[in-house]
């Protein structure tokens, strides 16, 4: 699976040192950092020091697996970003991530890329199993969830809902009929 990535309206590619301020300004703004700090816009220094170098590490360990910067396909516009990485506690399958701009909310581009990434992952990577996590009052984000075909599997504690799907899954939803 390569690190570059085309749909209609999106290119995911690398995420380079050069996108600190995108990633400044996208973790600067409470409404977008709601659910992973409780609306506390995260320290540039942060951004910087920690997010930006985890995020680029990935690179190291392969093309398969990482990080992805999402643009707008006509005007290179950063509008967010996606992971797709093995799960950071359990063995549970490939995480799927995703955190975008207020600007883009609700234009379907983390369903778009969602979709996309999922699709290439079963095809290409050998992947068996993509997982999804997010706060139970995070709506909209389950809602990407459920469009991208994963499904509600567990409630767990503090609030947090877990969705998943299959290969076979997936299979079952795409195959010609």
């Amino acid at each position: 699976m390569s690190i570059h990535l085309t749909t209609s309206r999106l290119t995911l590619r690398r995420l380079t040192a050069d996108d600190l301020g995108n990633l400044v300004e996208l973790n600067s703004d409470p409404e977008v950092m709601r659910y992973f700090t409780g609306g506390e816009p995260m320290p540039s220094e942060q951004v910087r020091d920690v997010v930006l170098p985890t995020m680029l590490a990935y690179y190291e360990r392969g093309d398969d697996f990482g990080f992805w910067a999402a643009t707008d396909s006509t005007t290179s516009a950063f509008l967010g970003w996606f992971h797709f990485r093995p799960g950071a506690i359990s063995r549970e399958g490939i995480e799927l991530g995703y955190r975008f701009s207020r600007r883009t909310w609700g234009k379907g581009y983390a369903t778009e890329g969602s979709r996309a990434l999922i699709a290439k992952g079963f095809t290409e990577a050998g992947v068996q199993r993509v997982f999804a996590e997010t706060m139970a009052a995070n709506t909209a984000s389950r809602r990407v969830m459920e469009k991208a075909g994963l499904r509600h599997v567990a409630t767990g504690e503090q609030g947090k809902v877990r969705y998943a799907l299959t290969r076979a899954e997936w299979q079952a939803t795409v195959a010609p009929g």
